[in-house]
């Protein structure tokens, strides 16, 4: 095998690694669990605010204690040891879900679910990426998180299928083996960096050096206003993606199929966001890549109110899907090309456990909304404020690098793919 041939053989597998394991933990269990909520509102008597305050309660606790130490393990550690460990609790999670009968069986597993979606979730794969892709990075993460897409695309018409077989408990069970199947196995032997053994800090040129220290990037506004903008967005896409199959099913009284069609008609469209948001964001400003999806969610979320006429909810569907597609993927190049990789562990750990919180609290205030109102009028339009309100913030950013030291390494060292355009 050639000298070229070998490293670009070693970038498959990390996208794929990345792949599977996005496809897993987020596509499988993050996306996939609000399709049994229906189940346990039905059987165990619970309101739409309990249902959902097992993801507020586990990220609430798992979050603020758990992010910040996260990104210093990926930038110290490597990401692999992370990727192993969240892709085994994301698996016991849905196994465990498939078991319990009470509240706190419900509150203690999805705790595992929190846990894996931090330690083997976007974080570590962000920064796998990063060190090994970056003229080509947006492609890479595009394609990576296609696997979001396809899993979640796919868990709809699983769980459909495995209902139908082994019940609603059992297909959590064999959705949760699947998890540590389809994921483990690359997870545990991918390389981390370019240069050889896990573990080892990348070469020199792949940084900004010096950024070595956090302190720049936490002193910038634009670090504030990537914050604020991502949780406002991604509080609008949990507040709604969390209660669409509960909305469909329960308020306006689709079949479980009909359901799984719609919920899965949104994924299909998010792997247009990924592939397409990751093609601009390799040729436009990542900044207005940004906006534009922060804009396509606002614009998707008062479709909602319109389910009555025929096709607004596929339209709904389409359109909301393409915004969610670039929404997570969009954040960490956006963070990269204003703070450099050398940080971006600990600054996507920042980010992403306030992206949590946001993601945690949005779905329960719009649960409480329509246990008290009785409808979902108010829930939606505040997640439509929150949309907004990302959007404005993300105007404000900077095109480029706020932070001169980095400006000033950029050009001393610039960054460069480990093999060309990676």
């Amino acid at each position: 095998m050639s000298t070229a041939a070998a490293p670009r053989a070693a970038q498959v597998r990390v996208a794929a690694t990345s792949f599977l394991a996005l496809f897993a933990i987020v596509g499988i269990a993050l996306y996939g669990l609000p399709f049994f909520y229906d189940f346990m509102v039905r059987e165990f008597g619970w309101s739409r605010a309990q249902v959902t305050s097992g993801n507020a309660i586990s990220k609430l606790l798992v979050g603020p204690l758990f992010g910040f130490l996260a990104g210093w393990l990926v930038d110290r550690f490597g990401p692999r040891r992370l990727m192993v460990a969240g892709i085994l609790m994301a698996g016991v999670a849905l196994v465990g879900l498939g078991a319990i009968h009470s509240l706190a069986g419900f509150y203690f597993f999805y705790l595992f679910n929190a846990l894996g979606n931090f330690c083997g979730g976007p974080l570590p794969n962000q920064v796998l990426l990063s060190r090994w892709f970056t003229a080509a990075r947006g492609r890479a993460m595009g394609f990576a998180y296609l696997g979001i897409g396809i899993g979640g695309a796919l868990v709809p018409f699983l769980a459909v299928w495995l209902t139908g077989a082994v019940g609603w408990q059992g297909a959590l069970q064999a959705l949760g083996l699947l998890i540590v199947v389809a994921a483990l196995p690359l997870a545990l032997v991918v390389q981390e960096s370019p240069d050889g053994a896990a573990g080892r800090t990348p070469r020199p040129e792949l940084l900004a050096p010096s950024l070595g220290s956090i302190g720049p990037v936490i002193r910038a506004p634009a670090f504030y206003l990537l914050l604020a903008g991502s949780m406002c967005s991604i509080a609008a896409v949990g507040g709604t993606n969390q209660h669409l199959k509960l909305f469909l099913s329960l308020d306006h009284g689709y079949s479980q199929t009909g359901a799984a069609q719609i919920a899965s008609l949104v994924l299909v469209s998010s792997l247009l966001g990924r592939l397409g948001m990751g093609w601009l964001a390799d040729r436009i400003p990542k900044k207005y890549v940004m906006l534009l999806i922060y804009l396509l969610v606002a614009a998707a979320i008062p479709l909602l109110f319109l389910t009555r006429l025929h096709g607004a909810i596929y339209l709904f569907a389409v359109v909301f899907g393409i915004g969610l597609g670039g929404e997570y993927m969009v954040i960490p190049l956006m963070a990269a090309e204003l703070f450099g990789v050398r940080v971006l562990g600990r600054a996507m750990g920042v980010i992403l456990t306030g992206d949590g919180v946001a993601e945690a609290l949005a779905p329960v205030l719009v649960g409480r909304m329509h246990d008290v109102t009785g409808s979902y009028a108010t829930g939606f339009a505040a997640v439509i404020g929150f949309a907004i309100a990302g959007a404005i913030a993300i105007a404000f950013l900077p095109r480029s690098s706020p932070i001169p030291a980095f400006v000033g390494a950029q050009h001393a060292a610039p960054l460069r793919a480990p093999l060309g355009r990676g």
